[in-house]
């Protein structure tokens, strides 16, 4: 076969994958999210004179093409495992794979953004609750157990860790890097898992002083098919994690109080998996993110009434809050994330309760974010 005969066939096969996915694509209804990639994806767009003109209408439907061409996730499938698998490349926009896990490479370290979270964690303390015990504790992102072990570049933890003590005068460290290993975190996902979590709490029920209304009697239930945050980052084809939660009489009777909503949920919201506007299983902790969070304990014990945490926290917070509700009345979880520092007094009132800034390191490391 003569290279001129070559060329026309695959210029034929490539005309015909075109024609014949266009002609899915018109087939086929319009998908609006994508849960692998946690996005929405693009819609056809509407058509006008002045976005004809202005170019807006080629470009937007550009990338509704590109959304919604049939056989999309297969394609990005083939892509990562070429990029992984067969050029042997190393990461995939900071995706990398190690010891049957996905994680993200994090690094290099950002002084200037661990300097800037110490100087906030002082600011909320000394605007809101100078007088009361306050604790910090920091969640090791799953690319400690798995980047320098396997020959990727990783922060230097030490010296985030100095920089924040340094930084921090005042503020009780509660150390829980030990209770965790990179089996304790979703494979596909950046998070921990909550029935890993039993050394965990204890260790921060320790720091915290209220070990003694500690408990561990949990029943586990199961959510089949969590594709965490990774799975669509990385595009290939890894089996889904199994997301199980944890219940007692105390998280059974426990009320969770939404500020901005203002209404009222329990502490594991499976109404998350049905209402089509979470892209996220790990939402049923809590709800999800959100700006300020009031779970009330009213089966505290003896030993937890009158107890009252408010935790500073991330995304971490909302599965391992539970967990420490045995130890409190009440629990205030606060995402500065959400909400702009100097308007705190106005949702939260600050009277003397324990305060626990509990982060990973992944938002030390990018404390911007942090409002």
């Amino acid at each position: 076969m003569n290279d001129k005969l070559k060329n026309r066939i695959l210029c034929a096969a490539f005309v015909f994958i075109i024609a014949g996915g266009f002609a899915l694509h018109l087939l086929m209804p319009d998908k609006a999210l994508s849960i692998s990639e946690r996005r929405k994806l693009a819609q056809a767009p509407s058509m006008s004179l002045t976005s004809m003109l202005s170019g807006k209408f080629s470009t937007a439907f550009d990338d509704y093409v590109l959304d919604q061409f049939p056989g999309r996730d297969s394609f990005r499938t083939l892509k990562a495992i070429v990029q992984y698998y067969m050029l042997r490349q190393k990461d995939n926009n900071g995706i990398f794979l190690a010891e049957g896990n996905i994680g993200k490479l994090e690094y290099p370290l950002s002084e200037s953004s661990v300097l800037r979270a110490a100087q906030k964690i002082c600011s909320l303390r000394e605007q809101y609750f100078p007088d009361a015990n306050v604790y910090l504790s920091l969640v090791p992102d799953k690319s400690y157990f798995l980047a320098a072990q396997n020959g990727y570049p990783a922060l230097d933890y030490e010296k985030m860790l100095d920089l924040l003590q340094k930084n921090t005068e005042g503020v009780t460290y509660i150390d829980i890097f030990d209770t965790l290993s990179a089996d304790k975190y979703y494979t596909t996902d950046a998070h921990w898992r909550q029935e890993c979590l039993h050394d965990t709490a204890l260790r921060l029920a320790e720091g915290l002083g209220v070990e003694d209304a500690f408990a561990w009697d949990y029943e586990a239930h199961t959510l089949p098919d969590f594709y965490g945050v990774y799975y669509g980052q990385a595009a290939l084809p890894f089996p889904p994690d199994t997301l199980t939660y944890l219940t007692s009489a105390t998280t059974d009777g426990a009320q969770v109080y939404n500020i901005e909503t203002q209404g009222t949920t329990s502490v594991y919201d499976l109404g998350k998996l049905t209402d089509g506007k979470s892209m996220d299983m790990y939402d049923v902790f809590l709800s999800g993110a959100a700006a300020v969070l009031t779970v009330t304990n009213p089966n505290a014990s003896e030993a937890a009434k009158g107890r009252e945490l408010i935790l500073f926290r991330d995304s971490f917070g909302s599965s391992i809050a539970p967990l420490l509700l045995d130890c409190y009345e009440t629990i205030t979880l606060v995402d500065i994330r959400y909400i702009a520092s100097e308007f705190l007094s106005q949702y939260v009132d600050f009277h003397g309760q324990d305060v626990l800034f509990l982060y990973s390191t992944t938002i030390i490391n990018n404390s911007a974010m942090l409002k």
